[in-house]
């Protein structure tokens, strides 16, 4: 029986913050690794004038047999695999992402409009947390993601059975 958190396999678990420009791998199964950034340490997932600022990443369509960053072309915001997620330092502190590199972030290498649908409201805001009229695709959740709910979304999209919730 699979006891596991998450599909993800620990790599190498860091106490240093993420910073923007990161390039970090995840593992979400043996012989997979998948490469993502991080595009802003500044993201805000919640209303709450209180609420500590996220890491907004992503997560590109990019697989590879090997933890060796990927050639930048196929790191790009159009070959994303998941939508935009705001997340917090436990998937680096956890292991579950491990940084490779730091380049600074040109332009082109973020979308020049961030969209999360807030189901709870109805409604669309940017990683700012300003109300948006209506969706611009990729649309993530506009909330704090977990490990555990970054892993889903990659076993989503890899078609990797997801790990039960009562793991």
């Amino acid at each position: 029986m699979n006891t596991s958190m998450t599909n993800m396999l620990a790599l190498k678990p860091s106490r240093k913050k993420p910073k923007t420009g990161d390039f970090f791998a995840a593992q979400p199964a043996e012989d997979m690794f998948v490469f993502g950034r991080v595009v802003s340490t500044e993201a805000r997932w919640s209303l709450a004038d209180d609420a500590a600022p996220a890491n907004l990443i992503y997560i590109y369509q990019v697989t590879s047999g090997e933890k060796v960053l990927p050639d930048r072309s196929l790191l790009r915001p159009e070959n994303l695999l998941i939508s935009p997620v705001m997340t917090n330092s436990l998937p680096w502190s956890r292991g579950y992402f491990e940084t490779l590199a730091n380049t600074p972030l040109a332009a082109d290498d973020v979308l020049s409009k961030h969209c999360f649908v807030s189901a709870w409201r109805g409604k669309y805001f940017d990683e700012h947390g300003a109300e948006m009229s209506g969706p611009i695709e990729p649309v993530g959740d506009f909330g704090l993601h977990s490990y555990r709910t970054i892993d889903d979304e990659l076993s989503d999209a890899l078609g990797i059975p997801r790990v039960p919730e009562d793991q």
